[in-house]
């Protein structure tokens, strides 16, 4: 990409020497940083290395304590509050910011609409919408609803957005957190599409594999601090992997501890049927990690909400050492010793705007109520046991959950989750949006409640994740059980062959190992 673009290297945004500090506290150290035409440049690193603080000063969001920025050729002051936009300079920000009962005409134009005199001219905006839309070889409907597309669709929106700014750089924050496989490569066909063009990407992902794949160049931040600026020719997932968190990964996966083959079963689900799945049967037994696997839409979700009693169940039994376990709602089955992680984080599994204690406690109030009334001092002492046990790091206990890392986040939902005490755990996407350094710990932790006997779901999009911690293996599509695998089946081909139906049952669809 970067190699076509010949006379024109030179770089269209960099950053000199930025440093930035909140108060006492400083989170940026002299980073510079350039991006040129045709560019995809990924920056990378551990949550809370600096990587948002960066990519707000880039786009004028917030104005560095020292050091200046230069835009085609030129040192700026970038004006904030998304302004930076008319400069060519547009974000695509994790949460799509996209008015959801808008057309996506209306969405691509808001705030800048076409107009003759008091009225829109809405076919002008329709016409140019649909020929955004055929450049990019996407076919959405300019007229349809955002809340009636797919977030891939969305994904795709945004960037439709960006190009009728007439967009030079394009920084996009995790954009593809929430898609499938199929999705990704369709995303990354427009990214080298807009990239051919003379389009600068800044692109940020924990995801390596699409770090090696899509970008240029590389710079890792750690702690802040600029570690090294590389192209990715001269690298290993392995590699940036080690400079993000300074030390070797080769044990990112913990070894794994089969369940006594005579562990009772904690867990029956027989003929299970509710909102979009079917016909799912299977036993969990205590001291087991079972992974569900499957595309996006699959119905993995599905199945453990139905579970918990998220959703209600149309058929089927779920049963809890041997007795019925109907529940109807999520608290009765934190009360009988069930839990769930959601993958949701912000929407449905913190308070973003409460303190580390509020959160922690939220499900077991009772477990600190001392004649009648919230016992504060056992609150205490129950954060102070979570943060020790599961690495939570936070300046001030009473800092807004929403401030911290999405790492440092994901560890509270999981204290939170265990604070009940429960003895079979279901986890979706325990590792969603976090760095690889936080990932390994979040993996031993899973591997490690394992083996003090507790029976664990994991639910997740990453296979290598499935693989590198599931004794078994449940491979989900359109709602159903493809497959169960064990042992040397575990493999990514094998999942894929299930996921995408090419293989089917046969001596793999067991219920239990």
């Amino acid at each position: 990409m970067v190699e076509a673009q010949g006379e024109n290297l030179k770089p269209i945004l960099s950053a000199h020497r930025i440093s930035k500090s909140f108060g006492d506290i400083q989170v940026l150290f002299s980073i510079d940083f350039d991006i040129r035409p045709g560019e995809v440049h990924a920056i990378i690193g551990e949550n809370g290395a600096g990587k948002s603080t960066l990519i707000k000063i880039l786009s004028g969001i917030e104005q560095p304590t020292s050091g200046s920025i230069t835009y085609d050729g030129q040192n700026v002051v970038l004006p904030p509050n998304g302004e930076a936009a008319a400069m060519g300079i547009v974000v695509i920000h994790q949460e799509l910011l996209l008015a959801e009962h808008l057309s996506v005409a209306d969405s691509i134009f808001l705030g800048r609409e076409l107009r003759s005199g008091p009225f829109l001219r809405l076919k002008e905006m329709r016409d140019q919408t649909r020929d955004i839309l055929d450049v990019l070889h996407v076919r959405i409907d300019p007229d349809a609803r955002i809340n009636t597309l797919s977030v891939a669709d969305k994904q795709m929106v945004e960037i439709a957005k960006a190009i009728s700014r007439d967009a030079r750089v394009i920084i996009m924050d995790e954009p593809t957190a929430v898609l499938s496989v199929a999705e990704t490569q369709t995303f990354f066909e427009q990214i080298r599409r807009l990239t051919a063009k003379g389009v600068a990407v800044i692109f940020i992902s924990h995801k390596l594999d699409e770090i090696m794949e899509l970008a240029d160049r590389v710079t890792v931040l750690r702690d802040g601090q600029l570690i090294t600026t590389i192209g990715t020719e001269n690298l290993t997932p392995d590699s940036i992997a080690q400079m993000m968190v300074g030390r070797e990964l080769s044990n990112l996966y913990p070894p794994k501890h089969e369940p006594d083959v005579d562990a009772e079963i904690v867990l029956k689900v027989r003929d299970l049927a509710a909102p979009s799945v079917s016909g799912i049967s299977f036993d969990l037994k205590r001291g087991e990690i079972l992974g569900f696997a499957g595309l996006i839409g699959s119905g993995r979700t599905a199945v453990a909400e139905a579970i918990v009693g998220l959703t209600r169940k149309s058929a089927g039994a779920v049963e809890m050492h041997g007795a019925p376990a109907d529940f109807s709602d999520v608290s009765k089955s934190v009360a009988a010793g069930l839990a769930y992680m959601t993958k949701d984080r912000k929407g449905r599994g913190l308070l973003l705007n409460a303190g580390l204690q509020p959160n922690l406690t939220l499900l077991t109030l009772k477990k600190h109520l001392r004649h009648g009334f919230l016992d504060g001092r056992s609150e205490e002492r129950a954060l102070e046991r979570a943060v020790r046990r599961f690495d939570v790091r936070a300046r001030d206990p009473s800092v807004p959950v929403g401030k911290l890392s999405g790492g440092n986040q994901q560890k509270l939902m999981l204290g939170k989750t265990m604070e009940s005490e429960p003895e079979i755990v279901i986890m979706d996407e325990p590792t969603r949006g976090i760095d690889v350094g936080t990932k390994q710990q979040i993996y031993h932790i899973i591997a490690a409640l394992a083996a003090e006997g507790k029976a664990i779901i994991v639910i997740s999009s990453e296979m290598q994740e499935v693989i590198g911690l599931s004794h078994r293996v449940v491979v989900m599509r359109n709602g159903r059980m493809a497959g169960v695998l064990e042992g040397a089946e575990i493999t990514e081909a094998e999942i894929m062959r299930y996921a995408a139906g090419i293989k089917q049952g046969g001596e793999n669809d067991r219920v239990s190992a």
